[in-house]
């Protein structure tokens, strides 16, 4: 298969369509990463991105809309405040579980029986979704435990040859994946994977709580309500490491434990040797993680040393990103290595 990269615009938009109502899968843009998107009611397109991939079946795929009126068929139930929750921040970086209807099948829901809901910002997403008009199931558009994708080059990088096109709206705003959430009581929500739209943001509108699987490794064989809750993600063929240490602590940690082959992505501004600028502002390390970690593979990197994030605002994404990268291994300045 010859995979074909085309500029969003009107007529992209409609030959991408033209595939997924045809039960293909195509790579699209959206604010968040890119997405690996195929018809969601339909379980063989489904399973078509799960073979594209190499993901587990039973994680669940991520369903996208562009109007909220589609939301209703795809449900059993809307609790008050996720309407609420929708007026305020979709479209947007935030997704929904709800009860699914009957048109979502269970390989889009990995076996489960809700869906996850979202409504992305990127016009070139929504439009893709209104030539379509139908909703569409795209989880990350990579191999699967790699690094997610930011541009069109990442995904082509990693699906060349096994999709039939990709469009290219340019460089993801955001860098991480939506917040996922679910609704434990009628007036509170629980963050199952931390994203842009943040705890500290939601709690203007109700209680939030963090499931304890963002800062911790589920236990093993557990049932995941969400994505990239249970597996390793997120990871380039580098070893990664958290160091838990800031500003010159971390550089001088780094520099004892440098080798050939080993990289730094530290929050101090530029860089020089082994090091390379993470950025000071979560917003920035958001949007730029993913790039480095690719980064980090294409110069050959075996060791990638991170600066401890900050947990707060849409630093804990970035921190609940790093953990799956580095398989929840975090280093302090005293340990041995």
């Amino acid at each position: 298969m010859k995979t074909e990269v085309l500029p969003f615009s009107e007529d992209s938009a409609k030959k991408a369509a033209e595939i997924l109502a045809h039960g293909g899968i195509v790579g699209i843009p959206t604010e968040t990463v890119y997405g690996l998107a195929a018809d969601a009611r339909d379980e063989s397109a489904v399973r078509s991105i799960f073979a594209a991939k190499g993901r587990p079946q039973d994680n669940p795929l991520i369903v996208h809309i562009s109007r909220l009126e589609q939301l209703p068929p795809l449900v059993r139930e809307i609790p008050p405040l996720a309407l609420k929750i929708a007026e305020r921040f979709w479209a947007g970086p935030l997704t929904m579980i709800f009860p699914k209807s009957g048109l979502i099948p269970q390989a889009t829901s990995g076996g489960l029986d809700t869906v996850a809901v979202r409504m992305p910002s990127s016009p070139a997403a929504r439009a893709i979704i209104d030539a379509c008009g139908f909703p569409l199931a795209a989880p990350s558009a990579n191999l699967s435990g790699s690094p997610s994708p930011t541009t069109a080059q990442h995904v082509l990088n990693d699906m060349d040859g096994r999709i039939p096109l990709i469009i290219d709206g340019g460089e993801c705003s955001c860098g991480v994946e939506s917040t996922v959430l679910c609704f434990p009581t009628e007036d509170s929500v629980r963050i199952l994977r931390p994203g842009g739209v943040t705890a500290e943001m939601l709690s203007e509108l109700c209680r939030v709580e963090i499931d304890p699987a963002v800062t911790s490794e589920p236990e093993k064989g557990a049932k995941v309500l969400s994505p990239g809750m249970k597996y390793k993600h997120y990871s380039p063929k580098a070893d990664v490491l958290i160091v838990d240490a800031h500003g010159e602590e971390f550089r001088e940690w780094c520099e004892a434990h440098s080798g050939e082959g080993v990289i730094a992505l530290s929050q101090e501004s530029g860089g020089q040797g082994m090091f390379r600028s993470f950025g000071k502002d979560p917003q920035e390390q958001a949007h730029r993680l993913f790039a480095l970690l690719r980064e980090a593979d294409e110069q050959g990197a075996v060791r990638v040393y991170v600066e401890m994030p900050s947990k707060e605002g849409i630093g804990l994404a970035v921190y609940n990103r790093l953990l799956r990268a580095a398989a929840f291994r975090i280093v302090g300045t005293d340990d041995e290595q």
